[in-house]
């Protein structure tokens, strides 16, 4: 989102976030607008941040619960050098299967005015934000979940945990 003035907003529910248009990891292009019909989790994080390295387990565990095919996790580098962000990003794999994206300049985070980590966009299946949250609390987390699963289709909510039937989540 920008102004006039062509500054960035801080995207609030109920707006159309920015759409990233970026590569992730794996060199894929990445587009909020590929994702439609899901619901999306933004997460700016950082290797340094405690609470990011709580958070970022257990979304991909939520992930691989509810299945790849209804909800997609992008996890934001906030602004760190491409060699830690690769580091973590090959001691995680296959243990949290996420979409990574590299946000070394911060471009992103400044789109999406992210100044402290981790910051959360609970995005719905239209592409509008539905939720924001910032920082990371365990307390918060029930709260987290049932935002989430609000927004996931009926015929996902009353399906066995663990992805699509007769598919392998995430």
């Amino acid at each position: 989102m920008t102004t006039w003035a062509g500054e960035f907003q801080r995207p609030k529910v109920g707006d159309t976030p920015p759409p990233l248009l970026v590569n992730d990891s794996k060199g894929n292009p990445v587009d909020l607008a590929q994702y439609r019909g899901k619901v999306v989790i933004v997460t700016f994080w950082a290797s340094w941040c405690g609470p990011c390295r709580k958070e970022l387990p257990v979304l991909a565990h939520f992930q691989r619960v509810i299945g790849r095919d209804a909800l997609e996790v992008i996890a934001i580098n906030f602004q760190e050098s491409k060699s830690d962000f690769n580091a973590i990003v090959r001691r995680n794999r296959g243990k949290i299967d996420l979409t990574y994206v590299f946000d070394g300049k911060g471009s992103l985070s400044d789109q999406y005015q992210v100044n402290a980590v981790p910051n959360m966009f609970i995005i719905d299946r239209q592409g509008q934000v539905a939720h924001v949250h910032v920082g990371y609390s365990e307390s918060a987390l029930p709260t987290i979940i049932d935002e989430i699963i609000a927004l996931l289709p009926p015929e996902v909510q009353a399906r066995p945990a663990g992805g699509t039937a007769g598919s392998p989540a995430g």
